[in-house]
């Protein structure tokens, strides 16, 4: 009898990526579930048992980073496995500290991911040799001249989006709807210039990091 193969789900709003990856990792993983946004790959966990996880961190309406504490809520022992097209040693860590077992950039080729799938499953941590280290030093000057463009409730906001928690979190400590934290956030992005999701997540952990060495 052939023992059985790791199941694997997949998730990236790129279409032919998942459908390249599906095909290519089929021979050696049991692929149970593809998605193509946050709220698909909620909806898929709930009802799908899975070993490991492809998780794209730019996806439709939530970035894979929000959604990460939610996904091991769902599956705890599911192995996450971030491929992203952001080479961040800030975001690699951030994934980490939110439950991500390994961090692989998009053009890293298919040898390395499936070593990182592998070390993934056997309860390693993976870290591609692609993400520099954190060499820049984060300038208080440029992070506060941000932050006095915010109201006090959007600079708490973002501090604790730097922090780590989901808008759900946010919403709760803060005693406001989760839709209302997506409003904000998306009101912040505008006026620090920021185009995605990630962005500001990015923006909102190196703000976190400058008060850190301010104390």
């Amino acid at each position: 009898m052939k023992p059985a193969r790791p199941r694997l789900v997949i998730v990236d709003d790129h279409r032919l990526l998942v459908q390249g990856l599906q095909q290519l990792l089929g021979k050696r993983y049991d692929v149970v579930g593809v998605a193509y946004s946050g709220d698909e790959l909620l909806d898929l966990l709930r009802r799908t048992p899975a070993d490991a996880l492809l998780l794209d961190l730019s996806l439709p309406g939530r970035s894979g980073l929000d959604l990460l504490p939610e996904i091991r809520a769902l599956q705890p022992d599911l192995k996450v496995l971030v491929v992203t097209m952001h080479v961040d040693r800030i975001l690699a860590d951030a994934s980490f500290g939110a439950g991500a077992a390994g961090f692989v950039p998009k053009d890293a080729g298919m040898d390395e991911l499936q070593a990182a799938l592998d070390a993934v499953l056997a309860g390693k941590r993976f870290l591609s040799k692609r993400v520099p280290p954190m060499t820049h030093h984060v300038g208080l000057d440029a992070m506060h001249a941000s932050l006095a463009k915010l109201t006090p409730r959007q600079q708490t906001i973002l501090r604790l989006i730097g922090e780590g928690k989901t808008s759900a979190q946010i919403g709760a400590e803060l005693g406001l709807s989760e839709a209302t934290i997506t409003f904000h956030r998306q009101r912040i992005r505008r006026q620090l210039g920021l185009a995605s999701e990630w962005e500001l997540v990015r923006h909102a952990i190196l703000v976190q990091l400058s008060a850190d060495r301010e104390e």
